[in-house]
């Protein structure tokens, strides 16, 4: 097996079973909660979609300490290494508050917000869900920051079994905590449990030799210029995310044009898609973080980095796509969607090969981009993607959801292609790398 590749194959295995815990958590509260109503399931529902919005913001100190650590320990330079955490931490620490403390403030009218005004009896379920996950939000970012650090250190192991540390215990502890206290035990649940998987990451950040080194290393610069760094870094990473979570929504709103059995077949399968969403992102984070750590070895390594980043994610694309295909009456018949839904959701999946295929090329290959310091260039290209697909979508949603699902095609076919001439591109000397970092 080609070393780039079993690398990729080692570093993105735990990072997808990390992502699949992670979305499990979600499940779980659902599950549980759905015994007390439907609002308070609709509760539950958006409060967590809330979260996955909130990990954009996180993922501008998350990801960006990812590739500085990564960046250094390629250098073998713990001065680096530590300059890294300490601008980490200190974006970490200047947005936590701001966010935790904003969303406690705001509680009622993000929950108005969040279930489109109204005032049935979701709203006040889900203002008592956020009363108590706004504050554990500063639980869940630390998390993100220490998953970052260990995954920047080369460890994607222990971040994947923080999450299944988390989300076993929410499994034995929602039972108890929802049937005394409802919804807010869901939630005090969710933030209990990351608490007892935080305590374990930091223990796990001090047994780290890379990062025991670091810790008595000069930093390579100050407090603030290393904040700054960090920021410039993680910022296009945080964007491109968050552009992409716009996107989806504004999706669904065109999709809500053709019925809400439509809407229920649609988010039925993109939820089974996840499955192979998440591989495709596991590649990415690993093809970004082997990337900074190669940063040094040229533009060949970077390119042989691509293409094997690529293959990875692709085989697990058409594994995917024909797996759906075959798989999805019984799929839709799982989530207890009716007959048409399940007629229009079994449709949707057995269309979706071209768009999943080229969605793996794509997402992984922007993993090579982040990792070189060339985020930006990235997010400029989903920015189009998704300029190009909510028209399309628009306009072919008359063919239903067969229609939508070309025009996803479509749209990721002219990212594939706009990143393939980027990547073509790349620059040829390790310098232009550093200085796209400092200007990104």
């Amino acid at each position: 097996m080609d070393a780039h590749r079993k690398q990729l194959v080692a570093l993105a295995h735990p990072v997808y079973f990390s992502l699949l815990a992670s979305v499990a958590a979600g499940i779980i509260n659902t599950v549980w909660v759905s015994r007390l109503g439907s609002g308070a399931v609709a509760a539950v529902a958006v409060a967590t979609n809330t979260e996955n919005v909130l990990l954009g913001v996180a993922l501008v100190f998350g990801s960006g300490t990812t590739v500085l650590v990564a960046h250094a320990r390629g250098a073998r330079d713990p001065g680096a290494v530590r300059a890294a955490l300490r601008g980490g931490w200190a974006l970490c620490a200047l947005v936590t508050p701001v966010v935790a403390a904003g969303g406690l403030l705001l509680r009622e009218p993000l929950a108005r917000l969040v279930l489109g005004g109204g005032e049935g009896a979701a709203l006040p379920l889900a203002a008592a869900y956020f009363a108590i996950s706004m504050p554990g939000t500063a639980v869940f970012f630390v998390q993100t920051l220490v998953d970052g650090i260990l995954k920047g250190a080369g460890d994607t192991r222990t971040p994947m079994r923080l999450a299944l540390l988390a989300n076993g215990l929410i499994l034995v502890c929602d039972p108890f905590l929802v049937h005394r206290y409802g919804v807010q035990g869901a939630a005090a649940s969710t933030v209990l449990c990351r608490c007892a998987a935080l305590a374990v990451g930091l223990a796990a950040l001090r047994r780290n030799a890379l990062l025991r080194t670091a810790a008595t290393a000069r930093p390579a610069e100050p407090v603030a210029a290393a904040l700054r760094r960090t920021l410039r870094t993680g910022l296009p990473m945080s964007a491109d995310f968050t552009v992409r979570q716009a996107g989806a929504l504004a999706l669904v709103a065109i999709v809500s044009r053709l019925g809400v059995t439509a809407v229920a077949a649609y988010a039925i399968a993109y939820k089974a898609m996840y499955v192979a969403t998440m591989a495709f992102y596991a590649v990415r984070q690993a093809a970004s973080i082997h990337t900074a750590h190669t940063r040094g070895r040229g533009r060949e390594a970077r390119r042989a980095i691509g293409r094997q980043a690529v293959l990875v994610s692709g085989a697990a694309g058409l594994a995917a796509a024909v797996l759906l295909g075959v798989t999805a009456p019984w799929l839709m018949a799982a989530f207890g969607a009716g007959p048409e839904a399940a007629r229009q959701g079994v449709l949707f999946l057995r269309c979706a090969g071209p768009y999943l295929l080229l969605m793996a090329g794509f997402i992984a290959l922007g993993g090579v981009f982040e990792g070189s310091g060339r985020a930006s260039a990235l997010l400029r290209v989903t920015v189009l993607g998704t300029a190009v697909q909510l028209p399309l979508a628009y306009g072919l949603s008359g063919l239903g959801l067969p229609g939508v699902c070309l025009a996803l095609a479509l749209a990721m076919a002219v990212q594939c292609a706009a990143l393939g001439l980027l990547f073509r591109g790349v620059p040829r000397q390790e310098e232009t790398d550093v200085s796209l970092v400092r200007a990104a």
